[in-house]
């Protein structure tokens, strides 16, 4: 393999953001072949030994994979280090390390990426990127048009945060509640149960329908595929360019008066 840059070594790895990955090297914090590396040096990253605070980056592989996931309810998205629930990683048998792009807690179900490719992980999931999420939201009851505006707009959360403005739109009742259709650009965890509740609705199901491009489809729960090469195609479109909401803004703390 030919040499190539560090930062994009680093950004391919899934530590962050070619950017980022040139802080660490500013930092003094990576090395290559035990020498501390410095800005602007270049690596072949199959053949020298690439370090970050004394840990070995992951070696490249020679062919990315993407997979979607329907992940149902009662799965951890992570690996659970000390549990026994069952995670993503038991109905995705693959013989590597893959990154999840769009982590859903446990009660949640819907869309979920996987993927080796670090940098394309990187860029849907960091939050200064603005990468859309779509979700079916299931509430206890039919919401008022102030409810839905107080969550366009951004509700302040019951620790001083305000979270970030959002799509919602009401797309029926039914007799358990109402559903929504909410689209967010960033969210933390549990984001969106915690909005609703502060705002008097409480979610009885969460399901994500899409990220970017890739949409859920009719993948049944526990059900996955591999992307198509056209679906790769426009998902890496979509992830290495800029943000299409110039108000993805970060979520802020809100200061007492």
């Amino acid at each position: 393999m030919v040499e190539e840059r560090l930062q994009k070594i680093l950004a391919r790895a899934g530590l962050g953001s070619r950017r980022e990955a040139e802080t660490l090297i500013a930092q003094g914090r990576v090395k290559v072949n035990g020498v501390t590396a410095t800005l602007g040096m270049k690596a072949d990253p199959e053949r020298d030994q690439i370090t970050v605070d004394g840990h070995p980056i992951p070696k490249p592989v020679s062919q990315f994979t993407y997979i979607i996931l329907n992940k149902p309810q009662g799965v951890l998205s992570d690996h659970a280090l000390h549990e026994k629930r069952r995670t993503v990683y038991d109905l995705v048998p693959f013989p590597g390390h893959l990154f999840v792009v769009g982590r859903l807690d446990y009660e949640s179900e819907g869309l979920i990426l996987l993927t080796n490719d670090g940098e394309l992980a990187n860029r849907l999931t960091h939050p200064r990127y603005g990468k859309e999420k779509e979700y079916r939201v299931l509430v206890a009851k039919r919401p008022d048009e102030k409810q839905l505006e107080a969550w366009r707009h951004g509700v302040v959360l019951p620790d001083g945060r305000r979270a970030a403005p959002a799509e919602v739109t009401l797309e029926g009742v039914v007799r358990e509640g109402a559903w929504l259709r909410v689209v967010m650009c960033e969210g933390r965890k549990r984001e969106i149960r915690e909005i609703a509740r502060t705002i008097g609705l409480p979610v009885r199901r969460l399901v994500r329908t899409r990220i970017g491009p890739i949409e859920l489809g009719n993948l049944k729960p526990g059900e996955w595929r591999h992307l198509t090469p056209d679906e790769v195609e426009r998902l890496r479109a979509y992830a290495m360019s800029e943000s299409l909401r110039s108000g993805a803004r970060r979520t802020r703390r809100v200061r007492a008066v």
